[in-house]
């Protein structure tokens, strides 16, 4: 029996109801469990955390980090490579890149680093996942997993259309497990297929997909409807028709209107919360008030933010429309990729600078919706890595969360119109220690239906981290003191000290058997293709337990 023991830390672990309180920790067999009723059993091993704050490891939910899209986005920016400071190969790590877009093992390396153990890459086309495993596996440390992209596959549209719930379902099911995904993902439902066919594009969730007859509506609710009856630990994961565009408010509010009755977690809110007239970009404000009163009041949704950060990222999305338009917009290179019946993706080199007013606009939205949600339990962090900007700015977003001051010191120097246009300004909230944990933690993990991640109880996974306090906020999250995963230390004061191989974390629903040769039937005469499950390592794979 392998016994640690971590003493004199100060905890914060919103789910066990720990908020602050000094207490010692016992992890065994890389799991945490309560301390010993013998009081003369001793630890193998003691790591003393004495005036240090402990947390559960940090959980990102919503990030671009393996596929095609990102080693097509690496490919696109070698400037990146040329300048950042590479990670050098060393006894135990390889070498890597940085940049907007970080190399595979450097993924793995940065995220310990911040004291994050899990990571979810948002959108997989299922004909790549043979990629996404592939390159996952050699994502060192963290546990990971993804989503499957399905709101413009032309199955699923054929059966909303047809009103086969059974089928849809059926089919959602199988998807999942023939590409190893966690959660169903939808990305511009309906209006990537129309850009697709047409060039134009869904400005509406009314607007018809041609050829299939269906409505952005009709694909929402009747794919949440299914991932509901499956039971699947997390609600459809939605990416809003017009993201980005003035005025689209309008259509995320319709879009959380058309799931009542059902879960639904709206991806990368801050894109889609945006007044003005779709055609003046000189109207562009913020509607973060009206959408967070609307869900604030409806506990059936969650969402994670999006937040944008000042400086050169990469764009990259599902959403081929849109990659075109940012495109137009910034006048670079552009990339688009389209994946037969299921998706596209967009790519394009970004830059947001404090300068612009629609820029500093969507820094201020993000931190809005932050401080503006009643229930931290239902807002996760993210900056939709690298959409919004880089997973490494999130100690920045923790210290502006926690300091009011720090917002303000910023905004006096953003374009003057920028108060009139959002509410920043006058919110004086900031975030406590144990709220920060909640976001960046507990919430996801009960977004996602991980019951073994994200708090310290006993049973948990024990991928801890544990942070040095410091007078500047950023500066204790960008380094932790130590984080362990599966109650390894795998980071030492800045320096990798383990990289073990992370779990993939995936689901496994159950589907009536009676429908599948109809889809294989269905796709084997439309497209001359035949799919099938492809072997994959089951040492890599954790099969997640769905409750109830």
């Amino acid at each position: 029996m392998s016994l640690l023991r971590i003493t004199g830390g100060t905890v914060y672990d919103p789910r066990n109801g720990i908020d602050g309180d000094v207490r010692d920790l016992w992890v065994e067999n890389g799991t945490l469990r309560a301390p010993p009723d013998d009081v003369a059993v001793t630890a193998s091993r003691t790591l003393d955390a004495s005036g240090m704050v402990i947390m559960p490891g940090g959980i990102d939910m919503h990030c671009h980090i393996a596929g095609p899209k990102v080693n097509a986005a690496r490919k696109m920016r070698p400037e990146e490579k040329r300048t950042a400071e590479p990670i050098r190969r060393t006894a135990l790590t390889r070498s890597g890149t940085i940049g907007s877009v970080p190399s595979t093992f450097a993924t793995g390396y940065l995220y310990a680093g911040l004291g994050y153990t899990t990571a979810f890459d948002a959108a997989v086309p299922p004909l790549a996942a043979r990629h996404v495993h592939e390159e996952l596996h050699d994502t060192p440390i963290i546990d990971k997993g993804f989503y499957v992209l399905m709101g413009n596959n032309h199955y699923i549209m054929k059966q909303v259309h047809a009103q086969e719930p059974e089928r849809l379902r059926a089919y959602i099911a199988w998807l999942l497990n023939a590409a190893g995904g966690y959660a169903v993902k939808l990305v511009n439902p309906g209006g990537v297929e129309v850009w697709k066919s047409t060039g134009g594009d869904a400005r509406s969730i009314d607007d018809r997909v041609a050829h299939f007859d269906v409505s952005p509506r009709q694909i929402i609710r009747d794919v949440a409807a299914a991932v509901d009856d499956l039971k699947l630990p997390h609600s459809v994961h939605i990416h809003c028709n017009n993201l980005g565009l003035p005025g689209n408010w309008q259509t995320t509010l319709q879009t959380m209107q058309s799931l009542e009755g059902h879960r639904g977690h709206l991806t990368h809110i801050q894109f889609h919360s945006y007044g003005g007239d779709p055609d003046d970009q000189r109207t562009f404000r913020s509607q973060v008030p009206d959408l967070v009163e609307y869900v604030n009041s409806h506990p059936n949704l969650t969402v994670d933010v999006g937040q944008v950060m000042f400086g050169p990222t990469t764009s990259m999305t599902g959403d081929g429309p849109l990659g075109y338009y940012l495109h137009k917009i910034f006048g670079r290179k552009w990339f688009n990729a389209d994946t037969e019946m299921e998706a596209g993706c967009g790519i394009v080199p970004v830059e947001y600078r404090d300068k612009s007013m629609v820029h500093s606009l969507q820094w201020a939205i993000g931190l809005e919706w932050y401080l503006l949600m009643q229930d931290p339990w239902r807002v996760a962090m993210s900056t939709d890595h690298p959409n919004g900007g880089s997973f490494l700015a999130y100690p920045e977003i923790i210290a502006l969360l926690m300091d009011r001051s720090r917002r303000q010191d910023v905004i006096a120097g953003l374009p003057a119109g920028v108060r009139e246009r959002c509410v920043l300004g006058d919110i004086t909230r900031e975030y406590t220690l144990n709220e920060i944990a909640i976001i960046t933690r507990a919430a996801p993990a009960r977004m996602l239906g991980l019951t073994r991640k994200g708090h310290l109880g006993p049973g948990a996974d024990a991928d801890i981290t544990i942070y040095q306090p410091h007078a500047d906020v950023q500066r204790m999250f960008e380094l932790p003191r130590y984080v362990l995963r599966r109650g390894e230390v795998v980071v030492d004061n800045g320096e990798i000290r383990s990289t073990p191989d992370g779990t993939l974390l995936h689901v496994a629903p159950g589907y009536d058997l009676d429908c599948v040769p109809d889809i294989q039937q269905w796709f084997e005469e439309n497209y001359s293709i035949q799919f099938r499950n492809y072997p994959v390592d089951p040492s890599y794979l954790h099969e997640h337990e769905i409750v109830g």
